[in-house]
């Protein structure tokens, strides 16, 4: 499945691409912002998170898009609906790199992608989780009106609160 672009006021969601790899390399590179992701990784564990984020749309026919500023084209992160293989649940998630950071970019382009779970995918809840001290994910969360209605053990041992998201509005 080919990702449909999607557009904000600041911003494009467009399909992750081969042209992308920097911005992933240096974001998986970074040890502060990768943390939350598995990171710090090495360029090759990098390219194959981007492979990951390209083949979940045709896997699954949802996933990650790049997230670029429609004034300049520069690449902020990435956002987008994620469900790998054995996980008991989907998620929004989001990775916006550091300079990126507290302009709005990740609120901005997860309200994009919640409505596009609701209104394209006609899914009847969109939904997030993370770690307990991930307090920027959490307060996201809590931007997007979003409410705890579990507490759950993934796989990977760790229990984290899920975040029922409403609906977006303009």
């Amino acid at each position: 499945m080919t990702p449909p672009a999607l557009q904000t006021a600041r911003l494009r969601l467009m399909a992750p691409c081969a042209d992308d790899f920097a911005a992933y390399g240096a974001f998986f590179a970074d040890v502060e912002a990768s943390g939350p992701y598995g990171g710090p990784l090495s360029a090759a564990l990098a390219w194959r998170k981007l492979a990951l984020d390209i083949g979940h749309w045709s896997l699954r026919g949802f996933g990650m898009w790049s997230i670029r500023r429609r004034d300049d084209g520069a690449m902020v992160g990435s956002c987008g609906l994620y469900w790998p293989e054995g996980a008991p649940r989907s998620e929004l998630t989001w990775r916006i790199m550091p300079q990126a950071r507290r302009k709005g970019y990740a609120l901005e382009a997860s309200r994009a992608v919640v409505a596009f779970g609701y209104d394209v995918l006609k899914w009847p809840l969109v939904e997030t989780h993370m770690n307990d001290d991930n307090a920027a994910a959490r307060g996201l969360a809590e931007a997007l009106g979003g409410a705890v209605i579990a507490r759950e053990t993934f796989p990977d041992g760790i229990t984290r609160d899920v975040f029922a998201l409403p609906r977006q509005t303009a």
